[in-house]
């Protein structure tokens, strides 16, 4: 397989490559040496970035292969940009056992389009009562190990996780969450919350998850990652973790660092997640740490839900937004068109950071590099409607949105695996 993409604007955080010329791919690999081929790209007027890498992503699969499945999540990734997603393991039942994972890589693998990882349970069910068979699940392709959508209550068990996974490369993603301070909570606790009447979700909440982890991680010098980081509180702790030499590692996400409490409309689901939009001093702080190079990558925490789900009252309505397709634009253009952040920055924490956490050797468009890439015509202004999501569910905040950043083409393995409005 040989594709020849011409008169590209190559654009490489990592070599710091930004200009225009050929990239020649053979076998999936990148080669400097050009051979003739019929399969000519002609990439004029576009950038060629190392394909993300979303570290968040729900399939809804086995289970709920009406909301989300295998086919569908591929496509919604490939033309966001994907060439690799986790798979998170809150399905029905659950990833918790080396049988669900071979499932999961069967599945990815028939389908073809996406790399997809699959992050397995760490306690049977997802219950944070007894671990998993980890060790097994890493033989069959665990990435990663997380009860997300729980946290891990016991701290007994967390530190069981933490001993086991020391020393294996594989990271544990904690989903930061005192459920019994979010209990009945609908969005961010607070005075627009009380105003509202709907029942909030306080900061403290995620930050007293985060703080006792911090804690463990450091006494048994073990790494953790902390999924959807949403509040300043948050942050000012994994700061004081990493001083006393804690390896944290975390992601944000776009919604939370678009949008905030003061965009909540509880006639409109689609503006509940969780963790919820927090306040605008929480989303600033947030930007602030994406400016300063502090946050570790952005993931999409991709949750579909189906309409009849959605279209509940506010408090009844199911946590969860979708964000494979709209994470690029919505960013690009609120972000880096305005100055926020460089476009390099955008792709590091899209494609390189994320690869870096999970040791995945991608992210990079070098000589004999993976050819994981995706082409986008950045000029390119177009709104956010269901019509144009590939996704089986639709909840995204962000309808509506006129952007900039169209994906043109994604490559994956050096295949061609999504060309707009083919």
């Amino acid at each position: 397989m040989k594709i020849l993409i011409k008169n590209v604007r190559i654009f490489d955080p990592v070599s710091g490559i930004d200009e225009e010329g050929d990239i020649f791919i053979k076998n999936g690999i990148v080669s400097r040496k050009k051979e003739k081929t019929r399969n000519i790209i002609d990439g004029k007027g576009l950038y060629l970035f190392p394909a993300f890498i979303d570290i968040h992503t729900h399939i809804r699969e086995p289970g709920g292969e009406d909301v989300e499945n295998f086919e569908s999540a591929s496509r919604a990734a490939v033309a966001g940009g994907y060439s690799a997603i986790f798979m998170m393991p809150n399905t029905e039942p659950p990833i918790d056992n080396d049988g669900m994972v071979r499932f999961v890589v069967k599945r990815a693998r028939d389908v073809g389009l996406v790399k997809i990882y699959p992050v397995g349970a760490a306690t049977i069910g997802r219950r944070g009562e007894r671990l998993t068979d980890m060790r097994a699940m890493i033989e069959c392709g665990c990435i990663g190990f997380s009860d997300d959508g729980s946290p891990v209550k016991n701290p007994r068990i967390l530190r069981r996780i933490l001993e086991y996974l020391k020393g294996t490369g594989i990271k544990f993603i904690e989903h930061p969450e005192d459920t019994e301070l979010s209990s009945d909570g609908s969005m961010n606790e607070g005075p627009l919350s009380n105003k509202l009447g709907v029942p909030g979700i306080p900061w403290v909440s995620e930050a007293s998850v985060v703080i006792r982890d911090i804690l463990i991680a450091e006494y048994l010098s073990s790494p953790i990652h902390f999924a959807h980081i949403s509040t300043e509180a948050s942050l000012d702790l994994i700061q004081f973790g990493r001083k006393r030499g804690v390896k944290i590692t975390f992601e944000v996400t776009p919604h939370h660092l678009l949008l905030d409490e003061n965009d909540v409309r509880i006639t409109d689901s689609n503006f509940k997640m969780n963790p919820p939009l927090r306040s605008r001093r929480d989303r600033k702080a947030l930007i602030k740490a994406l400016k300063n190079g502090f946050v570790n990558a952005i993931a999409t925490d991709h949750a579909p839900h189906p309409l009849y789900k959605k279209e509940l009252e506010f408090s009844l309505a199911p946590f969860g937004v979708i964000g494979l397709e709209t994470s690029f634009p919505t960013l690009f253009t609120e972000l880096v068109k305005n100055g926020v952040i460089g476009l390099k920055d955008l792709i590091e924490y899209m494609s390189v950071k994320p690869a870096g956490i999970f040791g995945l050797g991608t992210g990079s468009v070098k000589d004999g590099a993976t050819a994981d890439f995706v082409l986008i015509d950045l000029k390119k202004k177009w709104k956010i409607t269901e019509d144009k999501l590939h996704s089986l569910s639709r909840n995204s905040p962000f309808l509506g949105w006129d952007v900039y950043g169209r994906v043109v083409y994604t490559i994956v393995n050096g295949k061609v695996v999504y060309k707009e409005g083919d």
